[in-house]
């Protein structure tokens, strides 16, 4: 693996790119003052509240809260991880990105994956897989692996279609056919195709199933489910998380349904990778399914931006309707104008394999069609719990249902909840307040809430206009005083100083992997609505009361200690100084 990325290199990169210009090929802009405004593309909105400033080089979105500059901008546009979003921002310069030497370095917050290194992963993986379709054939248990799968009613062209393969039953086959360096061994290791025991053994994580090769959106293998063909356990076996497999951002068939489908006006999630095949050999070929964990936000929302309608479908027992509930939990903060969410339940007993295989695609679609849409699932969830007759249970109702409502960013389905449980409890809707919880209005009481102390002001001040950091004595001991963003102030002022040329946007990057960094882009984002010709007065006299402030507490410590006569030497010097320091 490559070194990381030279800081110095990131600032040069961002102080660079034009965050207009970036945005603007993603997101027409339109000139509204001094700013460019549009509506936002990370929520739905009918009016522009997405503001990109030149000066700072920064978008915020009064809406959604989202904000940030250049870096994040493709990080939460184009779904790249921090290090993708630096390679991407050099791809648009033409210039390389150059590495460190891994010999020494600070440990890192942040992936920095090289993009040869993400390569030669995806490379490896495509391998693996091969290597389980080859066995799927060659192996000496092939006959009866494709005996399982014909028995399921799976085709050749299917299984070819998604990759399947079979995993031998042996402990050592893929770690001899492609791990044959330590370097390949590793990188399996990495990756979680081998795993190795306590006492350093090393051996196939994956071992007599068949395989189902995961891919991402780009089709890329990141990998693998296994399935047991007899009563082994655990009958389902998933690949744990690496650098390159995210299984809450994946989704199973989700490639192939894209592949399959020019324009994938419809996807159905399912619970599991036979059930997306089988509904794949009966024509259906727009399901996924999540990758043995709930319906997720990330799976949410990536499938509301794919498509138009989603229609959950999972078994009718208990576990299959707290699957669907979960899911529509998650959906809710997503849910936008256009788009159609609904759910549907099979018979008791049954799966989406089974049931395609016993009614043929025709029954099965017309019961997909029969799904119902969102607004009836989600009070059907309620009325079979709760007796509405009573006073009690539509005070329940009301009490469960508005937090749900409430986080909807969608106005069309807002109301229509909101309509519905008001008929349902017997109240007019418009005396049903709703608290500011939705994504713009929470986002609205944040900001109403987030107080501009003279601390954050200082601090504020300071980040957007990096050459007031002269204008006050630098003084590093106020690092250590015990008076919240000191420390901080010291450290964005000492930043400054030692690089005066250094930009805004460049200045809150360098804070990315701090704690704080989110508290900071907040500050950067305030509109301070300070007249330039004051800015430095304003600063000037925010910075002497917070040191003054300091200063009396700590001259208010040593005066305590000084009447027990335990003041050192050093405490009285510095008791003499605090005294002349707030004479003068």
């Amino acid at each position: 693996m490559t070194g990381r990325i030279p800081k110095g290199f990131i600032d040069d990169v961002v102080a660079r790119t034009d965050i207009i210009d970036l945005i603007d090929a993603k997101v027409p802009l339109k000139k509204a003052g001094k700013n460019y405004q549009a509506c936002c593309p990370f929520h739905n909105e009918k009016s522009p509240s997405f503001s990109v400033s030149p000066e700072k080089q920064f978008y915020h979105c009064f809406g959604c809260g989202a904000h940030g500059n250049a870096i994040s901008f493709l990080m939460e546009y184009e779904q790249l991880e921090f290090v993708e979003a630096i390679e991407e921002l050099a791809r648009l310069h033409s210039i390389d990105v150059p590495r460190e030497d891994n010999g020494t370095g600070k440990q890192k917050k942040y992936p920095t994956v090289s993009r040869e290194q993400k390569q030669s992963d995806y490379e490896l993986m495509e391998l693996a897989a091969k290597f389980f379709q080859h066995n799927l054939k060659h192996d000496q248990n092939s006959k009866a692996v494709i005996d399982y799968l014909k028995n399921r009613n799976l085709s050749g062209e299917i299984c070819q279609r998604y990759g399947i393969g079979y995993a031998p039953d042996s402990w050592d086959s893929i770690l001899k056919s492609i791990g044959k360096t330590k370097a390949q061994q590793q990188q399996l290791l990495d990756l979680k195709v081998l795993n190795q025991n306590d006492s350093g053994r090393t051996y196939d994580f994956f071992r007599k199933r068949v395989m189902f090769p995961i891919r991402d959106k780009r089709g890329r293998v990141v990998g693998f489910g296994g399935r047991v063909i007899d009563d082994g356990t655990p009958k389902y076996l998933n690949s744990p998380e690496t650098r390159i497999f995210h299984k809450g951002n994946e989704l199973y068939g989700f490639y192939q349904a894209k592949q399959a489908n020019q324009n994938l006006e419809r996807v159905l999630i399912v619970e599991g990778y036979m059930d997306v095949v089988s509904l794949a050999q009966q024509g259906i070929s727009y399901a996924v399914a999540a990758l043995g964990t709930a319906t997720t936000p990330e799976h949410m929302q990536l499938l509301f931006r794919s498509t138009r309608q989603v229609i959950c479908c999972y078994d009718g027992d208990r576990a299959g309707r707290d699957a669907a509930w979960r899911a529509l939990e998650n959906a809710m903060p997503h849910l936008k104008d256009g788009v159609d969410l609904r759910f549907t339940f099979l018979p008791d007993g049954e799966d989406p394999d089974t049931m395609v295989q016993k009614e043929g695609k025709e029954a099965f679609e017309v019961r997909l069609g029969e799904a119902k849409p969102l607004l009836d699932y989600f009070f059907e969830h309620f009325v079979n719990a709760l007796d509405i007759t009573s006073d009690a249970g539509k005070s329940a109702l009301l009490s469960q249902a508005k937090p749900l409502i409430e986080v909807v960013p969608s106005d069309y389905y807002k109301e229509a909840l909101l309509a519905k449980l008001a008929r349902l409890i017997g109240r007019d809707a418009d005396k049903i307040k709703l608290a500011n919880r939705s994504p713009i209005a929470e986002v609205k009481r944040q900001q109403t809430e987030f107080q501009i102390t003279p601390m954050r002001r200082a601090i504020g001040l300071l980040l957007q206009h990096p050459n007031l950091a002269k204008e006050v004595p630098f003084i590093p001991a106020l690092a250590n005083a015990e008076m919240p963003g000191f420390a901080t102030f010291i450290a964005i002022q000492k930043l400054i100083l030692d690089e005066p040329e250094i930009k805004q946007s460049v200045l809150l990057e360098r804070f990315r992997s701090q704690k704080e960094y989110s508290f900071l882009a907040r500050l950067f984002s305030w509109e301070h609505q300070i007249d330039d010709e004051n800015l430095i007065q304003e600063f000037a006299e925010t910075f002497k009361s917070l040191q003054d402030s300091y200063l009396e507490k700590r001259l208010e410590a040593l005066l305590i200690k000084g009447k027990t006569g335990q003041l050192d030497k050093q405490e009285q010097i510095e008791y003499v100084a605090l005294m002349s320091a707030l004479k003068s």
